[in-house]
């Protein structure tokens, strides 16, 4: 898929979700967050669902949580840019509630369809919700930090998914914001890994997915540059990349994009 044709897949879905009254959300919210970012990144950040001030400017995690993702994509030397922004939900639950099952079930199909357009190589879950999509069965607790194969069922053909926990629970504990700063740390290693991955796969021009084994697929044609720096931090065996997200075809193409 062109640049041009992410572009125009992921506009069309953003305005389906705006005119979206699939579900009892759609009632109670002044804004649909669709979700932005750059087109042409491989790393998509999926979150629970949009709070009051993603409501109130049809943007996600702008409030006090998107204070603290910022923080973490800085940590990485990532922007807000570079990546795609997106939740499981794309309207506000009354009061901040948990997003019920069928609303979930409701908004899956545009996920899907913004994962199948962006094609990314890295999926990094915020909090419990988006990880029930990508790693079914699991805790949090248990597994923040932690990498393993995207099921291409939900619409990421070929990607590893990182679990982290949401922002807003390291906003409000300490001891969870600490160790998000350590799991985020582990994003620009899992990047290149599944970038290493797919390009391996798509040199041997091996599918890659068959039902035993639910790992990757070699379909992508979103290449982007390896322009990678590593350098070792004070914390001993601790290190930091610095990534350039942006498709070789099309450098300047990382600007913000709201859809």
């Amino acid at each position: 898929m062109t640049n041009a044709e992410r572009r125009a897949a992921l506009e069309a879905i953003a305005s389906e979700v705006r005119a979206c009254t699939r579900c009892r959300l759609a009632s109670g919210r002044t804004n649909a967050v669709p979700g932005e970012g750059s087109p042409d990144t491989e790393v998509v950040f999926v979150g629970e669902g949009p709070g009051y001030n993603e409501d109130r400017l049809g943007r996600p995690f702008v409030g006090r949580a998107g204070g603290v993702l910022m923080e973490l994509l800085g940590s990485v030397e990532w922007r807000r840019e570079d990546v795609f922004i997106t939740n499981v939900v794309k309207c506000r639950p009354p009061s901040n509630r948990d997003p019920e099952p069928d609303e979930i079930a409701a908004c899956a199909p545009y996920l899907h369809r913004q994962l199948e357009a962006i094609d990314p190589a890295l999926v990094v879950t915020l909090g419990r919700f988006s990880l029930g999509t990508f790693m079914p069965g699991t805790r949090i607790s248990q597994v923040h930090g932690t990498v393993r194969p995207v099921d291409p069922e939900t619409g990421a053909a070929d990607a590893t998914v990182l679990a982290l926990y949401h922002p807003a629970a390291a906003d409000r504990s300490p001891d969870v914001k600490r160790q998000s700063f350590e799991d985020i740390g582990h994003a620009p290693t899992a990047l290149l890994e599944a970038r290493a991955r797919r390009a391996a796969r798509s040199n041997t021009g091996d599918p890659g997915i068959n039902a035993a084994d639910p790992g990757t697929n070699a379909g992508s044609t979103n290449v982007v540059s390896a322009n990678a720096v590593v350098g070792v931090m004070a914390t001993p065996g601790v290190a930091t990349v610095t990534i350039d997200l942006t498709t070789d075809d099309d450098p300047a193409a990382a600007d913000l994009t709201i859809f």
